[in-house]
């Protein structure tokens, strides 16, 4: 009887849930871990959005008009949402890229083998890569400081929006995930993670604002899950750059820009699993 009701309490899906939870939690200290040990990955992962901020800054502050200004400090505060935005969705790159080398490696197969959850893996990978997205943003804002980016909104609007920053980058790192467990190298991974993400980020409110875009071109911006991240961010951090638009993702963007990121978490990290399933078979 003791050894059925210990069978049973195995079995039980409040167990199981704590092991998928633990089992990620192991994955996820494993992959920092090697993120210390390696810190040129980090360090080369700051470099990029450095150079994104103090070129845009630079070079279009005072060229492109915000609102009616041609402030360069109004396009600076215009652009940093923008940049946050593009930061934590490039970081789908890297991660599709570290899952492509791990199965390339064959770790992914070592895992396999071990009594552990299925999907801990995959988890364990996106939750190690959305702390290593903290950092990136906490060194970012403080370069954005630095170059004359403000808030005017209080201190919680302003962690709000680094919280939706950070969830919409949670969510794309599963579209990177599918995306490395379907190439057969991690550098197919890293070519074919970028290569959607430009139009994605491009085609939006990012970097201009989309009533200045024709009338076809606005509409895929003003519905883009990307911008709906970007407008949210604006409004908690008191940035200018107001959308006008009457779609629904531009007058309720925080709304918006949660709904888009479940989404995207729910279809991709299923296909993400079942992909692991069948590539680890």
């Amino acid at each position: 009887m003791s050894a059925v009701t210990e069978s049973v309490r195995v079995a039980s899906p409040g167990n199981a849930f704590g092991r998928s939870v633990r089992d990620s939690l192991v994955v996820a200290k494993r992959n920092l871990i090697r993120m210390v040990r390696i810190p040129e990955v980090v360090i080369f992962g700051l470099i990029q959005p450095i150079m994104f901020v103090v070129l845009f800054s630079y070079v279009f502050g005072g060229s492109l008009d915000i609102g009616g200004s041609t402030s360069p400090q109004v396009y600076r505060e215009f652009l940093m949402a923008g940049i946050f935005a593009q930061t934590v969705t490039f970081a789908t790159a890297g991660a599709g890229a570290g899952i492509a080398e791990d199965m390339h490696k064959g770790l992914i197969d070592r895992f396999r083998s071990l009594p552990m959850a299925r999907g801990a893996v995959l988890t364990g990978r996106t939750l190690a890569d959305m702390v290593q997205t903290a950092l990136t943003l906490l060194v970012l804002a403080v370069v954005a400081l630095l170059v004359g980016w403000r808030t005017h909104t209080s201190f919680g609007e302003v962690l709000g929006a680094f919280g939706l920053l950070l969830l919409t980058g949670y969510a794309f790192t599963w579209i990177g995930a599918v995306i490395g467990l379907s190439v057969r190298s991690p550098e197919a991974a890293t070519s074919g993670g970028l290569v959607w993400l430009f139009p994605v980020t491009f085609v939006s409110n990012a970097f201009v604002d989309s009533s200045n875009m024709t009338p076809w071109l606005r509409h895929i911006a003003d519905w883009n899950p990307f911008s709906a991240t970007v407008q949210a961010c604006r409004e908690l951090f008191g940035n200018p750059g107001v959308s006008t638009s009457d779609a629904w993702p531009m007058q309720h963007p925080v709304w918006a820009s949660v709904i888009y990121s479940v989404l995207i978490i729910a279809v991709f990290r299923t296909l993400a699993v079942r992909k692991y399933r069948s590539a680890a078979a």
